[in-house]
């Protein structure tokens, strides 16, 4: 957990609350937590997925991994530290968007597991969905749209989750994609089906 260097401050509640809030929008805020190898089709999946809530009229927004990279988190790189801090950073955004009553699609490799536990606590209950994009390695390389595995296998990328840092596999997500097997409007109907089973949809 990251060190607290705020002193004197106090929390502020407001006259809004997360109820109203979810009343006007006719949803509940969720944040569904996307992670898989590079090219697994996390983005792919969270892109359509938002498109596909807004259609309904739900109000979404999908958090990044190389988005949230170019602003808030451009002071971070790729060793464990800073994967650590990514996830951290992500998730407080995540959890005000959340707050606010958005069906919030974050699309992260988070590799380690103890840093997407470390992110589901600073969730309430039923607020945080991990999602299991779980899509081989060799479909992922197969499909290597920036070139990353390629680059990573000549040594040119260190660190890079699947070939020289690892990936720890989620052992009880809530929801299991992969996009080797799944079509793109497969994952998302399925994405929808569970947020529908679970009352997402509705305030």
């Amino acid at each position: 957990m990251a060190e607290s260097k705020s002193t004197n401050i106090t929390w502020h509640a407001g006259q809004v609350t997360r109820k109203d809030r979810e009343k006007v929008l006719g949803q509940r805020g969720v944040t569904l937590w996307l992670t898989g190898l590079s090219g697994s089709g996390k983005s792919t999946v969270a892109v359509a997925a938002e498109h596909a809530l807004v259609e309904r009229g739900r109000l979404s927004y999908v958090l990044d991994g190389d988005n949230v990279r170019h602003g808030l988190n451009k002071n971070l790189g790729f060793s464990p530290d800073d994967r650590t801090e990514n996830i951290r950073r992500i998730a407080e955004v995540a959890k005000l968007f959340t707050d606010a009553g958005v069906i919030v699609l974050t699309s992260f490799i988070s590799p380690y597991r103890a840093d997407r536990d470390a992110a589901r606590a600073i969730f309430g209950e039923g607020d945080f969905v991990e999602v299991f994009v779980s899509t081989s390695l060799e479909t992922c390389e197969e499909r290597d749209p920036k070139g990353l595995y390629k680059k990573a296998r000549a040594g040119q990328i260190p660190d890079f989750t699947g070939i020289s840092a690892p990936y720890e596999a989620p052992e009880r997500p809530e929801l299991v994609l992969d996009t080797g097997k799944l079509a793109v409007p497969e994952s998302v109907a399925a994405l929808l089906r569970y947020l529908d089973g679970k009352g997402y949809l509705s305030a």
